[in-house]
């Protein structure tokens, strides 16, 4: 059975590189890339899978009105899909059970998670201000993967 320690090793190859797909209003799926991680819910005891979203983003659009979020993650042929619902934490959007004065440590947290580094951390802070940046935090529930992936 696959698990979000088979979603972390195909992403470190691909610098943590993933497709998400989200619903729009019409029923069709709308994707793009991001770079996500694998962290610890911030406010209740679980693994998720979490990534950073401008807060004009029409995923975070999708995502407030359906919660519903595939992310898949692959490295060469091999690809671990997590299906799952999507919490979001921002200027925008209250996560029950967070204090919004803790969102720059998340975003942090988030992005070291995925992968990146920064020389700069008040201007990264700065940054996910004025872009009213958002934290989506996937929790799993459902994970499988191609035959022969890790």
């Amino acid at each position: 059975m696959p698990s979000l320690t088979d979603l972390r090793s195909v992403l470190e190859p691909e610098q943590h590189l993933a497709v998400v797909a989200t619903t729009r209003r019409d029923g069709r799926v709308q994707a793009s890339v991001v770079n996500v991680g694998v962290l610890h819910h911030p406010a209740r005891d679980a693994e998720v899978v979490a990534f950073v979203a401008r807060g004009d983003a029409v995923k975070l659009r999708h995502l407030r009105r359906d919660p519903r979020i595939t992310v898949v993650g692959r490295s060469g042929w091999l690809w671990v899909a997590v299906e799952g619902s999507a919490e979001l934490a921002g200027p925008d959007d209250d996560l029950a059970g967070f204090d919004p004065d803790e969102l720059p440590t998340l975003l942090r947290d988030i992005f070291q998670s995925a992968g990146g580094t920064h020389d700069n951390w008040p201007e990264y802070d700065r940054t996910m201000v004025e872009d009213r940046r958002a934290a989506v935090l996937v929790t799993p529930e459902r994970i499988y993967s191609n035959p022969g992936a890790p």
